[in-house]
């Protein structure tokens, strides 16, 4: 798989500094690492992006949203089909198993999902292509294999036939979305690393041990209760790794001149951070006119660059830190529960679902706040990677937004990088993967809650009084949104509790 860029040549005003003619290959050539290295896979955005929607042509020096993810081209990403039953992965080393179907039934179902103790065992015992040191990826190795030129379907209402191109290369590496005929929602597409979160997440009164994972399908790390709200244990997708045992450990010296190098990713990082936050288009800007350490070609990290500094054996809860390395200087902010906390950091990478491309990805290195039972907690973990509007958009979120409440930010902090064989592209060739078509019947219809919104009767035309409640369209029924008997008796129906009501939780209606 390669990525093609078109023969560029420009003139980049970047305070003074002029970045020549720069001509890529039309397709990939293997990086060939070396033991210990950790090269951070493109993210292969090859198209720029407004606060709103794609755009025909980047934006050049001096325009809001220059200097995106887009336009910097770092290792392509390449993978080699073995005889075998693997993959390599041509930049990084790691070998993979190319089958996520753990039972060897010949199709991918719930049926292979695993508990993480499950993967674990599942991994230590498999014998594949005549090896058996095979592991569960980390959450940085199982990151690697993120493409943020996929399109999240979170959120599409209505049955029909939709066109999705998941966050992997799904040719070459085995995905699947969630197994609908077993009562998933289709974004139920976690794959397990073997990172457990030290501290643990918080659903209201309840925590829980956690570990975190990467969706496919929406794109984002989240980390992931491992008990179910359904009850038992949660369940994910299992992609075991071979191969180069050092990708993701960090080799962080101090520069002395407020920079940070990481020798193993040939990245050199702002020390410190904006320390204060912003939009989007200014955390761009802000990278591009930085002067620090000697050097002017800063940049806003695409989000694999800053996921790569993440220490996930730090936590707010546990370590007292940012879950960063402490040679790093990190602001520190009140978040929404009240508590000190640690910013979270914007990448340069456009989150783009379905709709529109409003958001952009960024990283939590604090807690990961949502808004569940009637309190603010951390959610999804220290290390998150999640995405939110790129610009104030005029809303308001005093009880976050999504099943589990997300904290919607509009300025978050900025940490710059510089370094690790990027080239800058003014107008890459846009390039285009293959997406998986989907045919959602209407029940199926709802992507962003647990049990789905129900909609309207489209067959009867009649109103389903569980729409005309839910004020917020998001797929379920906060305490504020109910009235008489629901009011009355929500915490005996909040089953699974959450906060929340989805309609399988709502009695129906005698006749």
């Amino acid at each position: 798989m390669g990525k093609n860029i078109q023969q560029a040549t420009f003139s980049r005003s970047k305070l003074g500094l002029v970045i020549a003619t720069f001509i890529a290959c039309a397709s990939a050539t293997p990086f060939a690492y070396a033991n210990g290295q950790y090269p951070i896979v493109d993210t292969n955005q090859t198209q720029c992006s407004g606060t709103r929607q794609v755009l025909e042509t980047c934006p050049t020096s001096g325009e809001a949203g220059f200097g995106q993810d887009a336009q910097y081209i770092g290792h392509v990403p390449s993978y080699t089909q073995n005889s075998d039953g693997t993959v390599t992965d041509n930049v990084t080393g790691l070998i993979w198993a190319a089958s996520i179907d753990t039972n060897g039934d010949g199709k991918v179902t719930a049926a292979d999902k695993m508990t993480y103790q499950q993967a674990l065992n599942y991994a230590a015992t498999l014998t594949l292509a005549g090896h058996s040191d095979w592991r569960i990826p980390s959450i940085k190795e199982l990151f690697s294999l993120i493409l943020l030129d996929g399109e999240d379907p979170s959120g599409i209402n209505g049955a029909g036939e939709y066109s999705i191109r998941p966050f992997i290369d799904h040719q070459n590496l085995d995905f699947q979305s969630g197994d609908m005929d077993a009562g998933e929602r289709l974004i139920d597409s976690q794959y397990v690393s073997s990172n457990k979160y030290v501290s643990k997440t918080q659903m209201g009164d309840r925590t829980d041990d956690t570990v975190f994972g990467v969706n496919f399908i929406d794109g984002r790390i989240k980390g992931y209760g491992m008990s179910s709200p359904r009850g038992g244990e949660k369940t994910f997708y299992v992609l075991a790794v071979r191969g180069n045992n050092d990708y993701g450990i960090n080799q962080f010296n101090d520069q002395g001149n407020q920079t940070i190098k990481d020798a193993a990713t040939g990245l050199i990082w702002q020390q410190s951070d904006s320390t204060q936050g912003m939009d989007w288009p200014s955390a761009l800007s802000y990278c591009e006119n930085l002067e620090l350490g000697g050097r002017s070609d800063w940049r806003l990290p695409n989000v694999k660059e800053l996921q790569s500094i993440v220490d996930y054996s730090r936590s707010p809860d546990t370590s007292n830190s940012a879950a960063i390395d402490p040679l790093f200087t990190i602001s520190t902010i009140t978040n929404e529960g009240g508590k000190l906390d640690y910013p979270n950091y914007w990448s340069s990478s456009t989150h783009q679902n379905l709709r529109n491309a409003a958001n952009a990805s960024y990283v939590a290195f604090g807690r990961s706040m949502g808004y569940v039972r009637g309190s603010w907690g951390d959610v999804h973990g220290a290390g998150a990677q999640r995405s939110d509007p790129k610009v104030d958009n005029g809303k308001s979120y005093p009880e976050g937004h999504g099943p589990q409440g997300d904290a919607i930010r509009f300025d978050n902090y900025t940490k710059c990088v510089t370094g690790g064989d990027v080239q800058f592209v003014q107008q890459p060739a846009v390039q285009q993967r293959a997406t998986k078509v989907y045919t959602l019947s209407e029940v199926e219809d709802e992507m962003s809650g647990p049990g789905g919104n129900g909609g309207s009767d489209k067959r009867s035309g009649k109103r389903n009084p569980f729409v005309d409640l839910d004020s917020n369209g998001d797929g379920k029924l906060s305490q504020q949104e109910v009235k008489g008997p629901l009011a009355q008796h929500f915490d005996k129906l909040d089953v699974n509790g959450d906060g929340y009501l989805t309609q399988d939780e709502i009695p129906a209606r005698k006749k």
